[in-house]
């Protein structure tokens, strides 16, 4: 691959030290995890202590001030570990959820949290979802009614990615029953333990087995009112301004994965016989391959220019939204092709192609499903 244009020295040390260590502790670790249910704490903690968990956060808070080309980088060797569960639970505390509060945080509520997510002691979580409130963030009825020096909130949230075993969650609520749409809307700080807030259930995916993902629940919880966070009744906003660093990773982390079945599906296919040879002599398989990754590189090309052109500090919403609905849909499809050419193993849960197709799926619908994405590059054609 060529990523000359998009890379200096420092770019590729950094992706060579992810890979190794994706490769050393995780790969050949992870699929009792898929068991459980969660990665392990201990290993989050040891992604805060190899600088793995702040890369854009200021260096006072533990993080590395880096650019949107290494979030990029972290994503796409994240994708490549083959565990779709692994990369949600890393990407949504640091790239979803935790960048709510190290965009809009007050100097008090920076010191107090941001250290500790930064290290992986803190794991956070963004919740925004409801049943009947997706990708239609304006839709949301959770509601805060401030009560003196406290705000309380009642409502429910769904899908919500570290949901069970988060310690930090950002909570979008309304605050403003009467204002239409998008209007109203502000976000808070909720830890884990706070009376009045519970996870209701630990919901059971299709994929992404070892991300925990819960619905949640507030009756009556009572926060103290220095947790706004940012402005009141503009959380909206604040939502919008993530959402362009959610799409760019997830798109990375889909592309990386899709990567990485193509090497998967080359190695299997060059030493697999049927009808007297291997299928790489099979011409439309090896030629099915050869589009599919070209294909992958297009799309390898158009993160890294949309990274680079979020780092410069430009316009790119065009950019991330192709980004976001070209990967997502071209995840599935080349995961459908490495499935076929896998036979009946591809089939089989012990192999990686198999997880790997499921956990595919919802990377065309996490994050803004497909057609809200061509809906947004279509404004701007």
């Amino acid at each position: 691959m060529n990523e000359a244009i998009y890379f200096d020295e420092q770019h590729r040390q950094f992706r060579d030290n992810l890979r190794r260590f994706v490769g050393q502790e995780v790969v050949p670790h992870a699929a009792p995890w898929e068991e459980a249910g969660m990665v392990p704490r201990a290993l989050l903690r040891q992604m805060g202590e190899l600088g793995f968990l702040g890369i854009r956060y200021a260096e006072e808070y533990g993080g590395s001030d880096l650019d949107t080309v290494y979030s990029v980088i972290l994503a796409e060797e994240l994708g490549r570990s083959t565990y779709g569960g692994f990369a949600a639970t890393v990407m949504v505390h640091t790239d979803m959820a935790s960048p709510h509060l190290a965009n809009f945080g007050t100097p008090a509520q920076l010191a107090r949290y941001l250290p500790a997510i930064t290290r992986g002691e803190k794991i956070c979580a963004i919740a925004v979802t409801e049943p009947d409130a997706g990708s239609d963030v304006a839709g949301i009825r959770t509601r805060a009614v401030r009560d003196g020096e406290r705000w309380v909130l009642d409502g429910s949230k769904m899908f919500i990615t570290n949901g069970v075993h988060g310690d930090l969650y950002f909570v979008g609520a309304k605050t403003d029953p009467a204002a239409k749409g998008s209007r109203g809307i502000s976000i808070f700080i909720v830890e884990k333990g706070t009376p009045g807030f519970r996870v209701g259930r630990a919901l059971k995916k299709s994929g992404w087995l070892c991300s925990d993902t819960a619905e949640l629940v507030f009756e009556n919880c009572r926060i103290p009112a220095e947790n706004l966070l940012g402005q009141e009744n503009k959380g909206f906003y604040q939502i919008m301004r993530n959402f362009q660093n959610e799409r760019m990773v997830i798109g990375a982390a889909a592309m990386g994965e899709a990567a990485r079945a193509i090497e998967l599906t080359l190695a299997y296919v060059r030493q697999r016989r049927a009808f007297g040879a291997t299928l790489w002599d099979k011409q439309a398989i090896r030629q099915r391959l050869a589009m599919r990754a070209a294909e992958v590189e297009a799309a390898r090309q158009l993160v890294y220019h949309a990274a680079w052109l979020d780092a410069q500090g430009r316009d790119c919403v065009k950019e991330v939204s192709m980004v976001k609905a070209l990967c997502g849909e071209l995840v599935n499809e080349v995961l459908y092709d490495c499935q076929q050419f896998h036979g009946g193993f591809g089939y089989m849960r012990e192999t990686a192609i198999e997880r790997m197709v499921r956990d595919a799926r919802v990377e065309a619908i996490g994050g803004g499903a497909t057609e809200v994405m061509l809906e947004e590059v279509a404004k701007r054609l």
